[in-house]
């Protein structure tokens, strides 16, 4: 009886801990399933917020011309902005210079992600004009350069805001339009916040 009652105390802690594992082991592919699950979701997601929405319809010679005007004031706008971030004396002419950075980086992808749908190859250096400017304001320091970057960053930004206006009436290609109107009121910002910094009204 003894052995009998022992036998059956082992079977039924095996059986036990049999179970036990086989309910882990579900958990745990339930778990795996999930987590694919939810990875293959937001995979699908960041494909669909990518280029999958950008017709390939090629772009037109005015849309084309600003798309690459746009692209390259946005390299000079990421290069002033690091620069500032190095030399600037205020802090508001480096925080500004950070904004700089990240806005227009922003931009500039979404613009390249834009272009290369519709098989356009954006400027990937500066021409010499551009080249000049940074080169020119890059020999100033301290007070000196604060003042002449937030300058040229009032006249630029003035001179995006309305080219951005005319191309949102102008443009003919609606995924560039789309692009245009949804920059424009981060210059509009750019262009208040660098007139706060230079005291002008």
């Amino acid at each position: 009886m003894k052995k009998i009652a022992a036998f059956l105390l082992i079977a039924g802690v095996c059986l036990t801990q049999a179970c036990g594992n086989g309910s882990n082991n579900n958990g745990n592919t339930d778990s795996a399933s999930q987590a694919a699950g939810t990875d293959t979701t937001s995979m699908s997601t960041d494909t669909s917020a990518g280029t999958s929405s950008i017709s390939s319809t090629p772009l037109g010679k005015d849309d084309s011309t600003f798309a690459m005007k746009a692209a390259m004031g946005g390299m000079m706008e990421v290069q002033l902005g690091q620069i500032a971030q190095q030399k600037a004396s205020d802090q508001r002419v480096k925080d500004f210079g950070s904004m700089m950075v990240q806005d227009h980086s922003a931009a500039n992808d979404e613009l390249k992600r834009l272009t290369s749908a519709k098989n356009l190859t954006l400027p990937t250096t500066l021409n010499d004009k551009h080249q000049k400017e940074i080169d020119d304001l890059n020999k100033k320091s301290g007070t000196d350069f604060d003042k002449a970057y937030m300058k040229m960053m009032v006249d630029d930004h003035e001179k995006d805001v309305k080219e951005f206006e005319k191309a949102g009436n102008d443009a003919k290609d609606p995924d560039l339009k789309s692009f245009v109107m949804k920059t424009l009121p981060t210059l509009q910002k750019h262009l208040d916040s660098a007139k706060a910094i230079s005291g002008k009204k």
